[in-house]
């Protein structure tokens, strides 16, 4: 059975290259996402993306002859599509309509905290001062970003946005145990498009009950939304991302999605004109320097 991980070289630096890509690509996603709630429903732009994406996938196993993982782990990949694809991205995209691109990224890469307790918990991962170190550092990062009054002055819509991102992100670091504990063993493209294709059909059943009946705008700019998001941000990052997690150790992985909030504001900064202070620069040299602590130093 053709695996990712037997295409691409066990080489920490293509790893890291590999991390840095999908980070990239995650941040501009922010703003395409945000945008798209020009055009149609929250609900609605997600099924479209991860229907995309997960007939993408199903297209590309097809074609490479890998076939369908056997029945006995579909339960598992349920599981993992509701959690980071259903759960995931409705309730981000239903937040987005009341909290900025910038804000819902770094609040959704809260991530790597829940995830490397998890890990701790139930893999067995040990956090070593390095590590403690940066995400520590990181997770200071994220505040400075936000602001510490992000609770203060805001209109209750908001901060039930915002609360809804970090119930995402608990759930999307769910979702990475729950794969490193049921179907680590499968190919990295069969769980991503069997997942994809599972969480999309929850999407699709919120769009249909929430939605129905409201307008939807296709022209270049939803259409390209769509394909991006689908099949560069999705079909490619998610496979990226299992195989990463599949590699190295939880903690090290979870906090390179750090980087995702940085391009998130940076692209929503000039793509959007949300605003770039000084709060979000120190942050973001905070989150940088965490994760080179965590990644480079030595283990003594």
């Amino acid at each position: 059975m053709a695996q990712l991980k037997n295409i691409i070289p066990d080489n920490k630096i293509i790893i890291y290259m590999l991390m840095l890509i999908i980070t990239l690509l995650w941040g501009y996603a922010w703003v395409l996402m945000k945008d798209a709630l020009t055009y149609m429903g929250p609900f609605t732009f997600s099924a479209l993306r991860f229907g995309t994406g997960s007939v993408t996938l199903l297209l590309v196993i097809w074609i490479l002859k890998i076939g369908l993982p056997p029945r006995r782990y579909w339960k598992h990949l349920v599981v993992i599509g509701l959690l980071q694809t259903t759960v995931v991205f409705t309730l981000v995209m239903y937040a987005l309509e009341f909290v900025d691109a910038g804000q819902s990224s770094v609040l959704l890469y809260s991530m790597p905290v829940w995830s490397s307790l998890l890990a701790v918990q139930f893999l067995g991962e040990k956090i070593n001062p390095a590590k403690m170190t940066g995400l520590l550092m990181g997770i200071i990062g994220l505040f400075t970003i936000v602001g510490w009054d992000m609770w203060v002055g805001q209109p209750i819509e908001v901060i039930v946005g915002q609360l809804l991102i970090i119930i995402a992100a608990i759930a999307w670091a769910i979702s990475n145990i729950y794969y490193r504990r049921a179907v680590s063993g499968l190919s990295q493209l069969q769980v991503s498009a069997m997942q994809m294709f599972f969480g999309a059909i929850g999407i699709t059943l919120a769009a249909l009950a929430m939605e129905w009946g409201e307008p939807i705008i296709f022209n270049a700019a939803s259409i390209y939304y769509i394909l991006f998001t689908g099949v560069l941000a999705s079909a490619l990052c998610f496979t990226a991302w299992f195989f990463i997690i599949s590699k190295i150790d939880m903690v090290t992985a979870t906090i390179s999605t750090l980087l995702v909030p940085i391009f998130g504001l940076t692209f929503s900064s000039i793509l959007l004109g949300e605003d770039m202070t000084v709060g979000v620069l120190t942050g973001s040299a905070l989150i940088i320097v965490g994760i080179i602590i965590a990644t480079v130093a030595k283990k003594k």
